[in-house]
């Protein structure tokens, strides 16, 4: 194989990750101060988990949100609780992806 012959495939392979990469359904840029709707977004998925009591203290889920994606931190006791938190996130309008990254407490197991 010559030089040019195996260049080639590499070119055409880096250039469709870097196409991807730019696409707007791959990322969503915000300004620093994050996006106008993620605040909004924020209080309507911590207004969502205060109706659900099953996620009620001692559990502990944290919600943050940039560029509409939803982060989900903290603690709760049980996987069910988990996926009921992020089902939670999930029902707001605007979330366009859910990272949930709440922990089981050490009771649950």
């Amino acid at each position: 194989m010559t030089k040019n012959t195996r260049i080639g495939p590499l070119i055409l392979v880096l250039g469709m990750m870097i196409s991807a990469c730019a696409s707007p359904s791959a990322q969503r840029s915000c300004p620093a101060g994050g996006c106008p709707d993620d605040a909004k977004i924020t209080a309507e998925v911590q207004g969502q988990l205060k109706q659900r009591p099953q996620l009620a203290p001692p559990n502990q889920v944290y919600v943050s949100t940039r560029g509409g994606v939803v982060y989900l931190s903290g603690q709760v006791a049980t996987d069910l609780q988990r996926h009921d938190a992020e089902a939670a996130a999930r029902s707001v309008p605007g979330v366009a992806k859910v990272v949930n990254t709440i922990a089981l407490t050490y009771s649950g197991r």
